[in-house]
Protein backbone atom coordinates (compact mmCIF):
# COMPACT_ATOMS: atom_id res chain seq x y z
CA UNK A 1 0.00 0.00 0.00
CA UNK A 2 1.25 3.59 -1.02
CA UNK A 3 1.04 6.76 1.07
CA UNK A 4 2.41 10.03 1.15
CA UNK A 5 2.97 9.68 4.70
CA UNK A 6 6.26 10.86 6.15
CA UNK A 7 7.66 10.08 9.46
CA UNK A 8 6.88 13.36 10.71
CA UNK A 9 3.03 13.18 9.94
CA UNK A 10 2.84 9.18 11.31
CA UNK A 11 4.64 10.47 14.50
CA UNK A 12 2.22 13.75 14.94
CA UNK A 13 -0.91 11.75 13.92
CA UNK A 14 0.02 8.90 16.74
CA UNK A 15 1.18 10.88 19.55
CA UNK A 16 -1.85 13.46 18.81
CA UNK A 17 -4.12 10.30 19.39
CA UNK A 18 -2.28 8.89 21.93
CA UNK A 19 -2.51 12.67 24.28
CA UNK A 20 -6.13 13.70 23.38
CA UNK A 21 -6.93 9.85 24.79
CA UNK A 22 -5.01 10.36 28.03
CA UNK A 23 -6.55 13.79 28.37
CA UNK A 24 -10.06 11.36 27.97
CA UNK A 25 -9.35 9.31 30.32
CA UNK A 26 -7.73 11.88 33.10
CA UNK A 27 -10.93 14.08 32.28
CA UNK A 28 -13.43 11.11 32.65
CA UNK A 29 -11.53 10.48 36.07
CA UNK A 30 -11.51 13.69 37.41
CA UNK A 31 -15.27 14.67 36.78
CA UNK A 32 -16.58 11.52 38.83
CA UNK A 33 -20.29 11.23 38.04
CA UNK A 34 -20.38 15.37 37.08
CA UNK A 35 -22.71 15.66 34.38
CA UNK A 36 -21.54 17.23 30.46
CA UNK A 37 -23.05 20.45 30.02
CA UNK A 38 -23.81 21.88 26.07
CA UNK A 39 -21.15 24.84 26.99
CA UNK A 40 -18.57 21.96 27.77
CA UNK A 41 -19.49 19.87 25.08
CA UNK A 42 -19.37 22.95 22.20
CA UNK A 43 -15.99 23.91 23.63
CA UNK A 44 -14.54 20.29 23.90
CA UNK A 45 -15.98 19.52 20.10
CA UNK A 46 -14.38 23.02 19.24
CA UNK A 47 -10.78 21.65 21.05
CA UNK A 48 -11.62 18.39 18.71
CA UNK A 49 -12.31 20.11 15.42
CA UNK A 50 -9.28 22.52 15.68
CA UNK A 51 -6.92 19.13 16.49
CA UNK A 52 -7.80 18.31 13.39
CA UNK A 53 -8.07 21.43 11.50
CA UNK A 54 -4.23 21.58 13.04
CA UNK A 55 -3.01 18.21 11.94
CA UNK A 56 -4.68 19.44 8.22
CA UNK A 57 -2.83 22.48 7.84
CA UNK A 58 0.60 20.27 8.87
CA UNK A 59 -0.18 17.54 6.31
CA UNK A 60 -0.33 20.66 3.86
CA UNK A 61 2.83 22.17 4.92
CA UNK A 62 5.15 19.05 5.29
CA UNK A 63 3.72 17.82 1.78
CA UNK A 64 4.58 21.39 0.10
CA UNK A 65 8.10 20.51 0.95
CA UNK A 66 8.43 17.51 -0.30
CA UNK A 67 5.87 16.81 -3.01
CA UNK A 68 4.90 19.79 -3.81
CA UNK A 69 1.86 22.72 -3.83
CA UNK A 70 0.05 21.47 -6.30
CA UNK A 71 0.02 17.62 -4.69
CA UNK A 72 -0.41 19.17 -1.31
CA UNK A 73 -2.88 21.25 -2.13
CA UNK A 74 -5.04 17.87 -3.64
CA UNK A 75 -4.25 15.62 -0.80
CA UNK A 76 -5.13 18.25 2.06
CA UNK A 77 -8.30 18.86 0.31
CA UNK A 78 -8.92 14.63 0.45
CA UNK A 79 -8.60 14.74 3.90
CA UNK A 80 -10.80 17.90 4.75
CA UNK A 81 -13.39 15.96 2.51
CA UNK A 82 -12.98 12.91 4.27
CA UNK A 83 -13.12 14.75 7.84
CA UNK A 84 -16.27 16.13 6.44
CA UNK A 85 -17.79 12.93 5.21
CA UNK A 86 -16.98 11.28 8.54
CA UNK A 87 -17.88 14.02 10.93
CA UNK A 88 -21.18 14.10 8.56
CA UNK A 89 -21.91 10.21 8.86
CA UNK A 90 -21.12 10.33 12.85
CA UNK A 91 -24.18 12.78 13.44
CA UNK A 92 -26.30 9.07 12.62
CA UNK A 93 -24.24 7.56 15.39
CA UNK A 94 -25.52 10.23 17.53
CA UNK A 95 -28.98 9.04 17.28
CA UNK A 96 -27.83 5.28 17.57
CA UNK A 97 -26.06 6.13 20.82
CA UNK A 98 -29.62 8.10 22.26
CA UNK A 99 -32.11 4.86 21.40
CA UNK A 100 -29.60 2.36 22.67
CA UNK A 101 -28.86 4.60 26.13
CA UNK A 102 -33.05 5.24 26.36
CA UNK A 103 -33.36 1.57 26.25
CA UNK A 104 -31.09 0.87 28.81
CA UNK A 105 -32.04 3.78 31.10
CA UNK A 106 -28.25 4.25 30.85
CA UNK A 107 -27.37 7.29 33.49
CA UNK A 108 -25.55 10.45 32.10
CA UNK A 109 -22.04 9.61 34.13
CA UNK A 110 -22.50 6.12 32.72
CA UNK A 111 -22.74 7.50 29.10
CA UNK A 112 -19.32 9.17 29.06
CA UNK A 113 -17.64 6.12 30.37
CA UNK A 114 -19.25 3.97 27.49
CA UNK A 115 -18.55 6.46 24.90
CA UNK A 116 -15.15 6.57 25.53
CA UNK A 117 -14.17 3.25 25.77
CA UNK A 118 -16.45 3.10 22.70
CA UNK A 119 -14.22 5.68 21.06
CA UNK A 120 -11.41 3.78 22.14
CA UNK A 121 -12.48 0.44 20.92
CA UNK A 122 -13.59 2.14 17.78
CA UNK A 123 -9.92 3.44 17.07
CA UNK A 124 -8.75 0.24 16.86
CA UNK A 125 -11.29 -1.33 15.12
CA UNK A 126 -11.11 1.10 11.90
CA UNK A 127 -7.22 0.66 12.10
CA UNK A 128 -8.03 -2.59 11.10
CA UNK A 129 -10.73 -2.40 8.58
CA UNK A 130 -9.16 0.75 6.85
CA UNK A 131 -5.81 -1.07 6.55
CA UNK A 132 -7.46 -4.28 5.05
CA UNK A 133 -9.79 -2.34 3.35
CA UNK A 134 -6.68 -0.32 1.47
CA UNK A 135 -4.93 -3.61 0.69
CA UNK A 136 -7.59 -5.29 -1.11
CA UNK A 137 -7.71 -1.75 -3.13
CA UNK A 138 -4.11 -1.82 -3.81
CA UNK A 139 -4.65 -5.73 -5.05
CA UNK A 140 -8.16 -5.64 -6.39
CA UNK A 141 -8.73 -2.76 -8.22
CA UNK A 142 -12.39 -4.24 -9.10
CA UNK A 143 -13.43 -4.03 -4.90
CA UNK A 144 -13.56 -0.15 -5.57
CA UNK A 145 -16.95 -1.16 -8.10
CA UNK A 146 -17.94 -3.58 -4.92
CA UNK A 147 -17.62 -0.66 -2.74
CA UNK A 148 -19.35 1.99 -4.95
CA UNK A 149 -22.44 -0.25 -5.41
CA UNK A 150 -22.41 -1.24 -1.70
CA UNK A 151 -22.40 2.27 -0.86
CA UNK A 152 -25.57 3.37 -3.20
CA UNK A 153 -27.09 0.46 -2.23
CA UNK A 154 -26.41 1.93 1.78
CA UNK A 155 -28.08 5.51 0.33
CA UNK A 156 -30.97 4.28 -0.78
CA UNK A 157 -31.79 2.22 2.46
CA UNK A 158 -31.22 4.94 4.47
CA UNK A 159 -33.74 6.99 2.57
CA UNK A 160 -36.44 4.57 2.90
CA UNK A 161 -35.79 4.44 6.25
CA UNK A 162 -35.23 7.41 7.52
CA UNK A 163 -39.18 8.17 8.36
CA UNK A 164 -39.10 4.99 10.36
CA UNK A 165 -38.71 4.68 14.53
CA UNK A 166 -35.99 2.91 15.52
CA UNK A 167 -36.57 0.24 18.31
CA UNK A 168 -34.28 -2.28 19.59
CA UNK A 169 -37.47 -4.23 21.17
CA UNK A 170 -37.40 -7.17 18.51
CA UNK A 171 -33.11 -6.72 18.11
CA UNK A 172 -32.27 -10.79 17.64
CA UNK A 173 -28.78 -9.81 19.30
CA UNK A 174 -30.25 -8.60 22.17
CA UNK A 175 -32.47 -11.33 22.79
CA UNK A 176 -29.51 -13.69 22.17
CA UNK A 177 -27.25 -11.84 24.81
CA UNK A 178 -30.18 -12.24 27.34
CA UNK A 179 -30.44 -15.82 26.48
CA UNK A 180 -26.69 -16.69 26.77
CA UNK A 181 -25.03 -14.22 29.27
CA UNK A 182 -25.96 -14.56 33.16
CA UNK A 183 -26.83 -10.64 33.50
CA UNK A 184 -27.63 -8.58 36.76
CA UNK A 185 -30.90 -6.41 36.54
CA UNK A 186 -29.47 -3.56 37.93
CA UNK A 187 -25.63 -1.81 37.20
CA UNK A 188 -23.04 -1.86 39.94
CA UNK A 189 -21.79 1.83 39.34
CA UNK A 190 -19.11 1.66 36.64
CA UNK A 191 -18.65 -2.00 36.95
CA UNK A 192 -19.12 -4.24 33.34
CA UNK A 193 -18.62 -7.33 35.51
CA UNK A 194 -20.38 -8.14 38.87
CA UNK A 195 -20.76 -11.14 41.68
CA UNK A 196 -24.88 -11.95 41.93
CA UNK A 197 -25.17 -14.97 44.73
CA UNK A 198 -22.11 -15.89 44.58
CA UNK A 199 -21.65 -15.80 40.78
CA UNK A 200 -20.09 -13.62 38.00
CA UNK A 201 -22.40 -11.44 36.23
CA UNK A 202 -22.63 -9.03 33.54
CA UNK A 203 -23.96 -6.10 34.14
CA UNK A 204 -26.48 -3.99 31.43
CA UNK A 205 -23.27 -2.04 30.86
CA UNK A 206 -21.54 -4.47 29.39
CA UNK A 207 -24.66 -4.80 27.13
CA UNK A 208 -24.66 -1.19 26.31
CA UNK A 209 -20.57 -0.90 25.89
CA UNK A 210 -21.14 -4.23 23.12
CA UNK A 211 -24.04 -2.22 21.28
CA UNK A 212 -22.13 0.97 21.11
CA UNK A 213 -19.19 -0.96 19.52
CA UNK A 214 -21.43 -3.21 17.31
CA UNK A 215 -23.26 0.02 15.53
CA UNK A 216 -19.69 1.94 15.40
CA UNK A 217 -18.71 -1.02 13.75
CA UNK A 218 -21.71 -1.12 11.17
CA UNK A 219 -20.97 2.97 10.88
CA UNK A 220 -17.69 1.91 10.00
CA UNK A 221 -19.02 -0.22 6.94
CA UNK A 222 -20.41 2.76 5.26
CA UNK A 223 -17.89 5.71 6.54
CA UNK A 224 -14.79 4.19 5.25
CA UNK A 225 -15.52 2.87 2.02
CA UNK A 226 -16.77 6.24 1.48
CA UNK A 227 -13.81 8.14 2.23
CA UNK A 228 -11.66 5.52 -0.50
CA UNK A 229 -13.87 6.82 -2.78
CA UNK A 230 -12.43 10.40 -2.40
CA UNK A 231 -8.66 8.74 -1.60
CA UNK A 232 -6.84 5.50 -1.89
CA UNK A 233 -4.24 6.37 0.62
CA UNK A 234 -5.07 4.61 3.75
CA UNK A 235 -2.92 7.26 5.97
CA UNK A 236 -5.03 10.30 4.91
CA UNK A 237 -8.21 7.42 5.19
CA UNK A 238 -7.22 6.63 8.66
CA UNK A 239 -6.32 10.30 9.82
CA UNK A 240 -9.79 11.87 8.59
CA UNK A 241 -11.23 9.07 10.05
CA UNK A 242 -9.90 8.89 13.54
CA UNK A 243 -9.64 12.67 13.71
CA UNK A 244 -13.48 12.64 13.01
CA UNK A 245 -14.68 9.99 15.52
CA UNK A 246 -12.36 11.71 18.81
CA UNK A 247 -14.89 14.26 18.47
CA UNK A 248 -17.50 11.93 18.49
CA UNK A 249 -18.24 11.65 22.36
CA UNK A 250 -18.54 15.53 22.65
CA UNK A 251 -20.69 15.85 19.74
CA UNK A 252 -23.03 13.58 21.36
CA UNK A 253 -23.73 15.35 24.57
CA UNK A 254 -23.77 18.70 22.22
CA UNK A 255 -26.60 17.68 20.02
CA UNK A 256 -28.04 15.09 22.46
CA UNK A 257 -31.13 17.65 23.42
CA UNK A 258 -31.63 19.02 19.80
CA UNK A 259 -31.01 15.64 18.08
CA UNK A 260 -34.93 15.77 17.09
CA UNK A 261 -34.54 19.07 15.51
CA UNK A 262 -32.65 17.60 12.71
CA UNK A 263 -35.18 15.01 11.36
CA UNK A 264 -34.40 15.55 7.86
CA UNK A 265 -30.80 14.64 7.93
CA UNK A 266 -30.43 11.53 7.37
CA UNK A 267 -32.23 11.68 4.09
CA UNK A 268 -29.26 14.32 2.97
CA UNK A 269 -26.66 11.27 4.59
CA UNK A 270 -28.55 9.42 2.56
CA UNK A 271 -27.80 11.42 -0.76
CA UNK A 272 -24.36 12.08 -0.02
CA UNK A 273 -24.09 8.45 0.20
CA UNK A 274 -25.31 7.97 -3.22
CA UNK A 275 -23.75 10.32 -4.87
CA UNK A 276 -19.69 8.85 -2.92
CA UNK A 277 -20.98 5.84 -4.60
CA UNK A 278 -21.56 7.12 -7.77
CA UNK A 279 -18.69 8.95 -7.44
CA UNK A 280 -16.70 5.37 -7.33
CA UNK A 281 -18.60 2.76 -9.91
CA UNK A 282 -17.50 5.91 -12.16
CA UNK A 283 -13.70 6.31 -11.04
CA UNK A 284 -11.96 4.84 -14.32
CA UNK A 285 -14.65 6.88 -16.50
CA UNK A 286 -15.30 10.65 -14.68
CA UNK A 287 -12.62 11.87 -12.39
CA UNK A 288 -14.44 13.83 -9.62
CA UNK A 289 -11.72 17.01 -8.46
CA UNK A 290 -11.52 16.86 -4.36
CA UNK A 291 -12.62 20.10 -3.95
CA UNK A 292 -16.03 19.48 -6.36
CA UNK A 293 -16.81 16.60 -3.98
CA UNK A 294 -16.22 19.18 -0.48
CA UNK A 295 -18.55 21.75 -2.47
CA UNK A 296 -21.65 19.48 -3.27
CA UNK A 297 -21.02 17.70 0.29
CA UNK A 298 -20.76 20.66 2.12
CA UNK A 299 -24.18 21.68 -0.36
CA UNK A 300 -25.95 18.84 0.61
CA UNK A 301 -25.39 18.93 4.14
CA UNK A 302 -26.01 23.16 4.38
CA UNK A 303 -29.56 22.65 2.89
CA UNK A 304 -30.85 19.65 4.84
CA UNK A 305 -29.60 20.77 7.94
CA UNK A 306 -31.75 24.03 6.79
CA UNK A 307 -35.32 22.10 5.58
CA UNK A 308 -35.07 20.67 9.13
CA UNK A 309 -34.72 23.61 10.91
CA UNK A 310 -37.44 25.15 8.94
CA UNK A 311 -39.52 22.06 9.38
CA UNK A 312 -39.57 22.23 13.19
CA UNK A 313 -40.08 26.09 13.60
CA UNK A 314 -43.07 25.43 11.31
CA UNK A 315 -43.96 22.54 13.94
CA UNK A 316 -43.76 24.80 16.75
CA UNK A 317 -45.93 27.48 15.06
CA UNK A 318 -42.64 29.70 14.98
Amino acid sequence: METIATPLLWGAFALSVVVALWVDFAGLKSRGKEGVTFRSALNWSLVWFTLALAFGGLLWWELSGTLGRELANERALEYFTGYLVEKSLAVDNVFVFLLIFSYFALPVHLQRRVLLYGVLGAIILRAIMIFIGGWLISEFHWILYVFGAFLVLTGYKMWKAAHEEPSLEDNVLLKWLKNHISMSKDYDGEKFISWENGKRVATPLLLVLIFVELSDVMFAVDSIPAIFAITSDPFIVLASNIYAIMGLRAMYFMLAGVADRFSLLNYGLAVILVFIGTKMLLIDVVKVPALVSLGVILTILAVTVYLSLRKTRKAAGV
